[in-house]
């Protein structure tokens, strides 16, 4: 929608507003002793034009879903979103001086636990992606909202910059702004390009952007820039705005060593008594843009969960079905019923099976392509306006990703992962394509929920829990084909797992996942050969774990524990099991894959590498010896 309002605004209303912005950003900095106070007087004008002129929201309302947003991806100028929107009256002015104080939500970098912050962006170069997201948001629930993301000259030589940036082109984002905010000095030397500005269009022009530079200390060309992007209807829009660090801070001003280094109380005192000077009172008279809903647009993420969900269509002994199939069956189901839920994918949906959830919904579907960084952020932005997005891709490429997932943990966002081909059970694809360590860093953040499915009907249901569930979410999915363990009305919670085998003269538990249930239950028929009985469980939910099962089983078999994953040895299944039973006076035995694995067929590589049914009779007998 095009911007109305902007040249109608008083250039001294806003110049007012910027140095406002340079003091509260000086003396918050100063008072919390660190901060990023350079980083932030660079942007002044930028955020001036933007929150006073530009951007249509209700200052008391920062979640109103009909308001625009505005994406600080250059997160250590923090103190100058704060300051705007204690500015436009959201809270008093001296609120700031809280700033990084352990009892203050104005963090050193913004968080969610703000309510005008949607992702956490202390981490360069994820903005544009979670910006692709809300602005995704925005298209799907005709809300006609703008997107408009700040990102540092610095953080464009991210990688996940760039995979945005061909995205949002590919998509013609329109209702998406980018504003660059070329002040040349990253932390520790000039960036690669300082204020070659040509180069910047050139680049951005080639990514099929239209790219705006502008003098970023004129405000009469940044209501142009922005007026003109808001008039364009096919493509994305760049602000490349050419500016100073530390503009207007005496002595500072355009100086190298600065980034990151807060004023000492007289130099403070020095910037505001100039900044003071130059005030007019204009700014008294400023009143917000409030924004104006969209008749018949739908709210945050699309309506409410569904009632309940559907059942598998498995047959407990049926025809073999790989547990990546039961994933996508299950989206495909929930397509139906529940409105919230997006999916997006990394090239692989006839792999993922995600494909089919893009046959029952086309416009809640989206490919990611080859852009794992940029993937994840879109998701981050849409679970930050109320969708439930799940994005999968092999558990592999996960990794390519893990700062942004370690990103939606610290934002506490309503996020679904879904990796599938892991381990060595993949099979002849070798070691490149064997997620073999997804579980360590999944499971390192503490808020994810982290389900292990054996087989279709157990993927399927992984899937509703995760997708009910509020929360992070992994599925850890195979590719092989296996036998329906479960019938559908079986029962399945996030913190529980199954015990498969059990009896009273148990001498040992075997613990085991995914493919490895099916070595298990294996070396359950070989040892009851050999009148050794085991108890068997399958673990399904790692994250959370089922302590209290855990330690009965392991008490009633003898105190004798085997781990058994198609993983690394660290930080898997195994290493779960242990801290779940560290109070506990048992003795665990882990069996996981502890070398780089190699192209072979399934059977094989279970067995070469050391997690196959032979290795866990082996092991059990050599531990009840």
């Amino acid at each position: 929608m095009p911007i109305e309002t902007s040249q109608a605004t008083d250039v001294r209303v806003l110049r007012d507003k910027a140095a406002r912005l340079r003091i509260d950003s000086v003396l918050s900095t100063t008072e919390a002793g660190s901060g990023h106070p350079t980083s932030c007087a660079s942007a002044a004008e930028i955020v001036s034009v933007l929150f006073y002129s530009v951007m249509r929201y209700d200052p008391h309302d920062p979640r109103n879903p009909a308001s625009d947003v505005f994406v600080l991806s250059k997160g250590h100028a923090a103190p100058i979103l704060y300051a705007a929107w204690s500015e436009a009256g959201l809270f008093p002015r001296e609120r700031l001086l809280t700033l990084r104080k352990i009892d203050s939500d104005l963090e050193g970098h913004p968080t969610p636990r703000l309510p005008f912050v949607d992702v956490a962006t202390g981490s360069l170069g994820q903005g544009l992606s979670a910006a692709a997201g809300i602005a995704l948001h925005a298209l799907l629930s005709s809300s006609g909202q703008r997107v408009y993301a700040l990102l540092g000259d610095g953080e464009s030589a991210e990688g996940s910059v760039w995979e945005a940036a061909e995205w949002l082109s590919h998509r013609c984002l329109s209702n998406l702004c980018a504003t660059i905010d070329i002040n040349r000095l990253g932390q520790s030397e000039p960036t690669m390009l300082e204020h070659h500005m040509e180069i910047y269009r050139a680049r951005w022009e080639a990514f099929g952007w239209q790219a705006l530079v502008v003098d970023g200390h004129d405000i009469p060309a940044l209501l142009t820039a922005y007026d003109k992007a808001g008039k364009t209807a096919d493509r994305p829009t760049v602000v490349l705005a050419y500016t100073i660090k530390g503009k207007d801070l005496p002595d500072i001003e355009g100086k190298e060593g600065w980034h990151g280094k807060a004023l000492d109380k007289e130099q403070a005192a020095k910037v505001v008594k100039h900044l003071e000077a130059e005030l007019t009172g204009a700014e008294n008279n400023w009143q917000p843009h409030l924004p104006q809903p969209r008749p018949g647009a739908g709210k945050d993420g699309g309506g409410a969960p569904p009632a309940a969900s559907p059942k598998p269509p498995y047959r407990l002994g049926g025809k073999p079905v790989a547990a990546r199939r039961g994933f996508g069956d299950a989206l495909a189901a929930l397509a139906k019923t529940d409105p919230r839920i997006v999916v997006l994918d990394g090239d692989v949906k006839n792999s993922t099976y995600t494909e089919e959830f893009q046959q029952q919904a086309p416009e809640r579907f989206f490919q990611g392509y080859i852009a794992e960084q940029n993937m994840l952020g879109m998701a981050m932005g849409l679970a930050a306006r109320g969708h439930v997005p799940f994005a999968s891709t092999f558990a592999c490429f996960l990794t390519r990703a893990a700062d942004f997932i370690r990103m939606a943990a610290i934002s506490h966002l309503n996020l679904k992962l879904a990796g599938t081909h892991v381990g060595v059970s993949i099979g002849e694809d070798g070691p490149s394509q064997m997620g073999l360590e997804d579980l360590a860093m999944i499971c390192a953040q503490p808020d994810f929920t982290c389900l292990y499915p054996a087989d279709a009907t157990s993927a399927w249901a992984a899937t509703t829990l995760i997708a009910a569930e509020t929360g992070l979410g992994y599925i850890r999915l195979g590719r092989p084909n296996a036998p329906i363990l479960y019938g559908p009305d079986e029962p399945f919670a996030i913190g529980k797992c199954k015990v498969l085998r059990h009896g009273e003269r148990d001498r040992a538990l075997v613990v085991a996942a995914g493919v490895t249930v099916f070595e298990a239950l294996k070396a359950y028929d070989e040892l009851a050969k050999q009148g050794i009985a085991i108890r068997v469980i399958d673990l399904f939910s790692v994250q959370p774990i089922d302590r209290a099962e855990l330690a009965a089983s392991a008490a009633a078999a003898g105190g004798i524990v085997i781990t058994v994953e198609d993983h690394y040895a660290h930080g898997g299944l195994g290493d779960s099991v242990l801290a779940a039973l560290a109070a506990e006076r048992v003795k665990v035995v882990k069996l996981a894959v502890r070398e780089i694995a190699h192209s072979g067929k399934e059977d094989e590589l279970l067995d070469r590498f050391g997690i196959s049914s032979a290795h866990i009779v082996r092991a059990v007998q050599a531990n009840l010896a």
